[in-house]
Order: structure tokens, then sequence, then C-alpha cells
């Protein structure tokens, strides 16, 4: 993937999501072969593509009882980072770190809270490739051009892919290319100035722009 940051968009129900787990590693496909970096990955399990480079941050976060947020992040890196380094991937998601580090992730967190430190993981991961599912989602009181930051740094930081599964024209509009997803096949894929315009302007994307 040479593009930065690529969107998967379109209808709900339209298989963004389920595209977007194939490729994690969560769902198996029926047919056809996935392919990293010229590699072919289809019968890899989840894990294995996970050591390869591949990141998956869910729309709706897992909790994780008996867990705090600092052995999430731990898990994440890959090793013990100082309590330090890891209350900084907190501070880049826009969450006072010593209010966050030592809690349980569990259902005393928001979703809100969930998404950001999820997003916190794949920061402190650096993969060649992370999947994000809407992650604006829940993070209504966090600014876009924040999130945007986050993913700038991201990608300077490991000079990887992004994929974002997205409804916002805020988000679909840093992106370098857009797949835009209906009925589970592929409707269209371009540049963002070629697809954005059109997208827009469809009946079909009345939906997608309900959202927005």
């Amino acid at each position: 993937m040479d593009d930065r940051f690529v969107a998967f968009t379109g209808p709900n129900g339209g298989g963004k999501s389920t595209l977007a787990k194939v490729i994690a590693g969560i769902y198996k496909p029926t047919e056809g072969k996935i392919y990293f970096d010229g590699e072919d990955i289809t019968d890899l399990s989840v894990t294995e593509r996970a050591n390869k480079g591949i990141s998956y941050a869910f729309q709706q976060p897992v909790r994780f009882k008996g867990l705090t947020v600092r052995d999430l992040i731990n898990i994440a890196a890959g090793k013990t980072l100082k309590v330090s380094d890891a209350c900084a991937y907190l501070s880049e998601v826009g969450m006072c770190a010593r209010d966050y580090i030592d809690r349980e992730v569990n259902a005393s967190l928001s979703g809100g809270e969930l998404k950001r430190i999820e997003i916190a993981t794949i920061l402190a991961r650096g993969t060649k490739l992370s999947l994000f599912d809407e992650p604006e989602a829940g993070i209504d009181l966090w600014s876009f051009g924040n999130l945007i930051k986050v993913f700038e740094k991201m990608h300077e930081k490991t000079q990887g892919s992004i994929l974002i599964i997205s409804h916002q024209e805020r988000i679909l509009n840093i992106a370098d290319k857009i797949v835009v997803i209906a009925d589970g096949q592929v409707q269209n894929v371009g540049a963002k100035d070629d697809i954005l315009p059109k997208l827009l302007g469809t009946e079909a994307c009345r939906v997608l722009t309900d959202k927005m």
C-alpha cells in the first residue's frame, strides 16, 4: 500500500468492517487471496498477521477486566515501558495520563475513553498497517483536528499506511485514496480529489452524508 491514508466508506451494512476484519485475520475469506508486502497472508492467524505488522482498532473497543491501561499499552508496545513513556501515548490522544494509567480497562470507562485508549495502543504498536473502524465514534469532545494530528504522527513514526473506515467527510478529507463499498462490492476507488466530489453528489451517499 503506497498511500499513507486510505479511507473505506459507503452505506451502513455495505461490507466495510467485514473487509477490514478479513484483512486483520478476524474473518476468513471464502475465496481470493490477501497479500501484505507482497506476501500471501491468507492463511495466517490474527497473531501471525499482528507479528507481520498489522494492527486493528475495533468500532466498539474491547473491555479487559483485571487489566490496567498501563498493562494494555505495554502489551501493545511489546515491552515494559517507563511510566512516563506509557503516559505520553495517553497524552497524545487527549487524556490526562495520571487519571487513567492505573485504571482497569473495564465497564467503568466510557466508550469514548476506551476508543482513545485503543488508539493509544495502536500508537504504541507502531505497525506498518493500522486499521481503524470509525475512530471518530465516541470522541465528540475531542477535536477532529487532534485526531488527524495523531494519524499524521503515527505515519511519521511508522512510515506505514493507515486504513480508516469512516462516514465523516472531515476524515475522508485527509485520505490519499478513497474506496467506496456498498452491497459487499467495491463500487469506486481513487484519489480523494476524484472520488469525494462524486461521492457527496450521489444518491447512494445521501445515507452516508446523513451521518456526517
